[in-house]
């Protein structure tokens, strides 16, 4: 049985489409009594193909093809969202390695201006209850 090139491509993408589902990415989710872990990994793809025919030295003609491809799959983190716990607060994304220096940066430089958002909303909260406790003190005189 002569399978064309076409037909080797496509079997062969089609099998590689099945590792690369959402959940092999985003893993099923294991419940907990007070928390939900979502394991999360990194795919790695690579795929081939080809085709080919020529003449022998003899005269003779021949022809061929090849697909081929591989994947890999590495778990990179979880994802724990606390039950009971409302907002950002209530959900943590915990890596499997070691941060390099750059991620390492970035964390910090995004919890400090998470942290600076905050104080400032706070500012602006305790204002706007300063004000209204203002107008209601002018409206009992």
């Amino acid at each position: 049985m002569v399978v064309s090139g076409e037909e080797q491509i496509r079997t062969t993408v089609e099998e590689l489409l099945k590792v690369l589902s959402t959940n092999n990415v985003i893993g099923e989710r294991i419940e907990m009594e007070d928390k939900t872990l979502i394991p999360v990994t990194r795919i790695g793809m690579g795929f081939g193909a080809g085709t080919g025919e020529g003449k022998g030295m003899k005269g003779e003609g021949g022809r061929g093809g090849g697909a081929g491809g591989g994947a890999g799959v590495e778990p990179v983190g979880l994802i724990v969202v606390f039950k009971g716990v409302r907002g950002p607060e209530g959900i943590k994304v915990l890596p499997l390695s070691a941060p390099g220096p750059l991620a390492k940066s970035v964390g910090e430089l995004t919890s400090a201006i998470v942290e600076k958002l905050r104080e400032k909303k706070g500012r602006e909260e305790g204002e706007e209850e300063g004000g209204a406790a203002a107008e209601k003190k002018r409206g009992e005189k």
